[in-house]
């Protein structure tokens, strides 16, 4: 039975994440998927896996699974390559950015130097690592550079330079006084001396196109893409074995392990000693100890010759798009992309459909998988109102074939989503949006010349036209608000407010269209998104900043409804917030705060008026795997928050759970207050939606009072006159808004 955590024991035990304190914490969590395993390494029992995401950690002996990523301490996504040292216990990651993380047992240590050739302005990813002692042979697009693993520095690097032109070095090795690297034109060769970097100097010593390189103490072997060979002194020996696309090639001390559509080994001598195939392809493979071979797969984690798979529970791949949660943690997550927002995109080539968690484990279904019939690009994907077994999503695709609304049933037998029906006419389809009476909508972005919305009639079992937009030529996934649909329309400066009343009477509905006369940006192209407050104001993100409409039900049917920018104050001036700014999505979290996500920007965490920014979380200070979050959503009962993006989910444990007019769960951290520990605020969370807060010392003398809104409150540990307090135990008392309930605890500092 395999067990799962989320820290890393055995090799990285005493693994302090030094250098990665700014990005990782315990409130982030990653819902990334470690399907797709890069490389592999064995160390006394362990595997450690490297996938596009982060790293996990297979104890064969327990089946124990833990896994390590930029949620508690990687630095990065995308990992492009990957070596360990199992006698000094030091792995390095290469990213596609060309940074690396050094992981030792003592700290991971983020490298952004690395030496990039003048005039190169190709790709930076890092194309291979190959560890040898306390040297680490870094190949990438333009030569190769070597690190000093012991000095944590880069020492020399060797441009491959011909003619005016880079060539990449594919990969590289140490083998004994010499540093031996593959490249389209031969297998080249240098000693490690003082003309190293001079590429002139360098010898080809098999002319050919090669593309894998290992080597151990007294042995190396190399790669074609069809023929494997021992290195003998400048000659090849091949391996006697026929080969279509050799993915790598590993050398142990023991054997030599090909992989190919199959996984070959063959003793140092290179006599065939077996070959067999895992079913599915492999990136990479080794064996360990005992001499059993363990496949590294593109699309299942780790697997046996047994067909056993291990690997960390995720999602089926990272790309993810829009995110819908439901009750008892279940989750649906689409996997499609759009280009500025409107356009189809080049089609992921891996086909994805939509990933489904069931509250204790991810589900892909097999419909998606090997579909070769249809091409997926699937922007929603929601549960049935009337059916919780089913599930309906949009196939958006800009070429006719496949596009359209799909329903699918849920086999809890086989935990496997099985297809029923297709229904035409649904071209385009973007996103859904559900009442309180189960009526299900669907906005259609080009259907017969312009953007549509269409609801489901559950007796006909078929989608019918609804809604004809003239005044656009796209549309966004629609919000369900006090019976009417709010739908931005990102191509035009506008918004559309639709009143169905009675849904399936086509025939009664009324229209609202917001746009700059309304108090839009001039310069804005086009609206994305939209969420409401407590207040039931609407928070509409365009692409030039973000516009309020206060009371929004009521003020959308006046003659002239205003939209609002926020002001805030910037040096006694005032500025709009978000101003010229792409607002991707805005979510309301249970305390009436706002997540909104900039496109490029990151995600801000804003007070419930937006004139203070609480948090501000992006890619370099954060967890977040890119600064472009195209979805966020907030589990209101836990409040925790994901976040969306091409490039994998990431959760935060937000401070704002389940919030009502009385007290819940109050709870003070950290607490005690050791100000060698930490030297932030206090978080006092559990809090009614309106809480008087005073804070008294021993002897009972307030030292600190305020009102907190939202579910939670922050102590910044200063008394009235904004000095810090002294040593001592401190009083929280509370009440909510009128005193009918209250609460107290108490906080510990130490000085």
């Amino acid at each position: 039975m395999k067990k799962l955590s989320l820290i890393s024991l055995g090799i990285l035990a005493s693994l302090q994440f030094i250098d990665a304190q700014v990005i990782s914490s315990k409130k982030w969590t990653d819902l990334f998927s470690y399907n797709n395993v890069l490389a592999m390494k064995e160390d006394n029992g362990k595997i450690i896996a490297a996938t596009e995401n982060g790293l996990f950690y297979y104890t064969i002996a327990t089946g124990e699974v833990t896994k390590l990523s930029k949620a508690n301490g990687l630095h990065d996504v995308s990992i492009t390559a990957f070596d360990y040292n199992p006698q000094t216990k030091v792995g390095v990651i290469g990213y596609a950015n060309g940074s690396l993380d050094i992981v030792t047992p003592q700290e991971i240590k983020y490298v952004v130097d690395i030496p990039i050739a003048t005039g190169y302005n190709g790709s930076k990813k890092v194309n291979h690592i190959s560890i040898t002692g306390d040297q680490a042979v870094v190949s990438v697009g333009y030569g190769l550079s070597i690190f000093n693993l012991k000095k944590l520095e880069f020492g020399d690097s060797a441009f491959f330079m011909t003619g005016g032109l880079y060539e990449a070095s594919n990969e590289a090795t140490i083998f004994g006084n010499k540093v031996y690297s593959v490249t389209n034109s031969g297998l080249k060769s240098h000693e490690m001396n003082i003309t190293f970097p001079v590429f002139s100097t360098w010898t080809t010593e098999i002319p050919g196109s090669f593309k894998h390189i290992d080597a151990e103490a007294s042995s190396m072997i190399y790669s074609s893409a069809t023929s494997a060979f021992i290195y003998n002194n400048g000659t090849g020996t091949p391996l006697p074995a026929s080969f279509g696309n050799i993915r790598d090639i590993v050398l142990t001390s023991n054997n030599i392990v090909v992989t190919d559509s199959r996984i070959y080994t063959f003793g140092l001598n290179g006599i065939s000693l077996n070959a067999v195939s895992l079913g599915e392809e492999c990136n990479t493979a080794i064996t360990t100890g005992s001499g059993k071979i363990y496949g590294g797969t593109l699309l299942s984690g780790i697997k046996d010759e047994a067909s056993t798979t291990y690997k960390p529970s995720g999602p089926y791949l990272n790309s993810a798009y829009k995110i819908n949660l439901y009750d008892n943690n279940q989750m649906l997550v689409s996997s499609g992309a759009r280009i500025n927002r409107f356009n189809h995109v080049a089609l992921n080539p891996k086909n994805p459909g939509f990933y489904y968690f069931n509250g204790s484990e991810w589900i892909y279904s097999s419909f998606f998988v090997g579909n070769t019939t249809t091409r997926f690009n699937v922007l929603d994907a929601v549960v049935n109102p009337t059916d919780p077994n089913e599930v309906f999503f949009t196939n958006y695709l800009g070429t006719a074939g496949g596009e359209g609304v799909y329903r699918m049933k849920y086999n809890a037998t086989n935990k496997d989503f099985e297809f029923v029906k297709y229904y035409t006419g649904t071209f385009r389809p973007v996103g859904f949006a559900s009442d309180n009476q189960n009526n299900l909508f669907v906005s259609i972005a080009f259907n017969g010349g312009n953007p549509t919305i269409w609801i489901y009639d559950k007796a006909a079992d078929n989608f019918l036209l609804k809604k004809v937009v003239l005044s656009s030529d796209g549309i966004q996934k629609p919000v369900v608000y006090e019976n009417m649909l709010w739908i931005p329309l990102p191509r035009t400066n506008n918004f559309l407010v639709y009143d169905y009343k009675n849904a399936l009477n086509l025939s009664d509905d009324t229209e609202y269209i917001l746009k700059d006369t309304n108090g839009f940006a001039g310069n804005s192209k086009g609206t994305l998104s939209v969420a409401f407050d407590k207040s039931g104001d609407a928070w509409i993100g365009t692409d030039s900043g973000l516009r309020i409409l206060p009371n929004a039900a009521a003020e959308i049917k006046t003659p002239e409804p205003k939209v609002e920018p926020i002001i805030i104050e910037q040096g006694g001036l005032g500025e709009e917030l978000f101003r010229d700014g792409q607002i991707l999505q805005v979510e309301v979290d249970a305390g009436n705060y706002k997540w909104v996500s900039v496109d490029g920007g990151g995600v801000y965490y804003l007070s419930a008026d937006g004139q203070q920014t609480i948090k501000h979380f992006t890619k370099e200070n954060s967890p977040l795997p890119t600064n472009s979050v195209t979805d966020i959503k907030v589990d209101k009962k836990t409040g925790k928050v994901y976040f969306a993006t091409f490039n994998g989910i990431v959760a935060y444990q937000g401070d704002v759970g389940d919030v009502t007019s009385n007290f819940g769960n109050v709870v003070v951290y950290p607490n005690p207050v050791v100000y060698s520990n930490f030297k932030g605020k206090v978080t006092i969370k559990g809090l009614a939606e309106k809480t008087n807060i005073r804070i008294t010392d021993a002897a009972g003398n307030v030292i600190h009072s305020a009102v907190a809104r939202g579910g939670y409150y922050e102590w910044d540990l200063t008394n009235q006159k904004g000095t810090r307090v002294a040593s001592g135990m401190y009083f929280v008392l509370m009440t909510n808004e009128d005193g009918s309930d209250k609460a107290t605890a108490k906080i510990g500092v130490v000085n």
